[in-house]
């Protein structure tokens, strides 16, 4: 980087939000994905202004600009693989207000997911999106790749709760895009154009979040199964029956044996899949779901049920669950290629068949979970990416999953977006007009293409 942009960066932001040195670089040169490259520098600003003056900077200078919140992605969207600028957005990480009249909260990208849901809890108010990161992801990021979690099912992902938002452009230009009524349908939508684009057009520095009513009540089971057919079977059967959870999670039988001994309840060794099912409503509603819910397991198979007697016992099976994707280590495998497809949930049963015979085929062990009541599974393949020929069918079975999951008309991302692992695979999806269109976007928000470059457009 140039010294006199240095200087110029440091004017904007001060000595303490420019990062220079190899150690500090290194700390923000990856995210969960396990990618990295180390950018020139690292900026941290604290305002929009801030931001504006340093993309109109970057733009005059040709320089990329990688936002980021957290790194808590897995794909490698906020990795800053062009070097340029990490731009950290953490610090601008203040709950604005809380508006329990008007159902909304206006919030800095910064803020922790877990950390709002906390604070309008204090209100008797409810902001859905759950990832599983929500005790470290940001809402910026979550915006950026349009997050979801267990919860979506019901309620819905980040995009369904993003009212309207605060841009900055490439060219350090503001736009406010969206509204703060419950309505509004003036212009094209951009506020869900921005939703999902990975910092690649703009980068966001407000977000106006509706929020719902905290649910009175709530009540949740596990339950048991003898084979992932039955299993999936069930949430389909779930909405047959016109049942709407909240959750309704899925593990297959290598991901029981992981979290086995932090479930406070007895396992069954014919146990080869497992529905962690949530309900919520007013009080006297939540028995008679957990019933209905109790029934459609039983016809469909399940060898035991159990539903938590207290809110501990309910919160031990979510941290049995919570632990599972860090728990995937101790299986003793060097290397994990995380996918995060999308069925119809009619197609469960189908793609779950179809993901063991990959496996069995390619001979890659794969742990399959995730959010089933909307068909979002975490497909997981676990393998020595330094062995050639493990490498070679890895990749095989990664391109015959994507082609099975597209097969039953679903995506290739439920909810982790594009970035760079998805990159290669995203023709598959998305027709040749369909992505000259999305590049023109692209280069109508971002001519120089300073903003996350490298990203998502193969």
């Amino acid at each position: 980087m140039k010294k006199s942009v240095a200087r110029k960066i440091l004017k904007i932001v001060g000595p303490q939000n420019f990062l220079t040195d190899p150690a500090d670089l290194a700390c923000y040169s990856y995210d969960a994905s396990s990618i990295s490259s180390l950018p020139k520098a690292v900026v941290m600003p604290v305002s929009t202004e801030e931001v504006s003056q340093i993309l109109s900077l970057a733009n005059q200078e040709g320089l990329a600009v990688s936002p980021r919140g957290a790194g808590t992605g897995t794909t490698g969207a906020s990795v800053p693989i062009k070097g340029g600028l990490a731009l950290c957005l953490a610090r601008m990480n203040r709950i604005i207000s809380i508006n329990p009249k008007d159902l909304t909260a206006l919030v800095e990208p910064g803020v922790v997911t877990g950390e709002l849901q906390e604070e309008v809890s204090r209100y008797g108010l409810f902001y859905p999106p759950d990832p599983a990161s929500m005790k470290f992801c940001t809402i910026g990021g979550n915006v950026a790749t349009g997050a979801g979690g267990p919860r979506a099912v019901k309620y819905g992902v980040t995009r369904d709760y993003v009212m309207a938002l605060e841009v900055v452009l490439s060219d350090g230009s503001v736009i406010h895009t969206g509204t703060k009524t419950a309505k509004g349908v003036v212009g094209y939508d951009l506020t869900r154009l921005l939703v999902g684009s990975e910092g690649t057009l703009g980068v966001v520095t407000g977000i106006t979040l509706r929020l719902l009513p905290a649910p009175e009540s709530d009540g949740t089971l596990i339950a048991f199964f003898p084979d992932t057919k039955s299993a999936s079977n069930t949430v389909v059967s779930l909405f047959e029956s016109r049942i709407l959870p909240r959750c309704a999670e899925f593990l297959d039988k290598l991901s029981i044996g992981l979290i086995s001994g932090q479930l406070p309840v007895a396992i069954s060794e014919r146990a080869d899949a497992m529905l962690l099912i949530e309900v919520d409503g007013v009080q006297e509603s939540i028995p008679r779901q957990l019933e209905a819910v109790k029934k459609s397991c039983r016809k469909c198979g399940a060898t035991d049920i159990h539903v938590a007697k207290s809110k501990e016992q309910a919160k031990a099976f979510w941290s049995a669950r919570q632990a599972l994707a860090p728990s995937i280590r101790t299986l003793g495998f060097p290397d994990k290629i995380n996918e995060d497809i999308c069925v119809p949930r009619s197609c469960l049963p189908e793609i779950m068949s179809k993901l063991e015979k990959i496996g069995r085929k390619n001979q890659i062990t794969i742990l399959s979970f995730g959010h089933a009541g909307d068909g979002n599974l975490h497909v997981n393949l676990l393998l020595d990416l330094s062995n050639r020929e493990e490498k070679l069918r890895g990749k095989a079975a990664v391109m015959e999953v994507m082609e099975a999951t597209l097969a039953l008309g679903g995506t290739i991302s439920g909810e982790h977006g594009v970035g760079l692992t998805k990159r290669p695979f995203i023709q598959m999806e998305i027709d040749k007009k369909g992505l000259e269109i999305m590049k023109g976007i692209k280069k109508l928000f971002d001519p120089g293409n300073i903003l996350n470059p490298g990203k998502v457009f193969p």
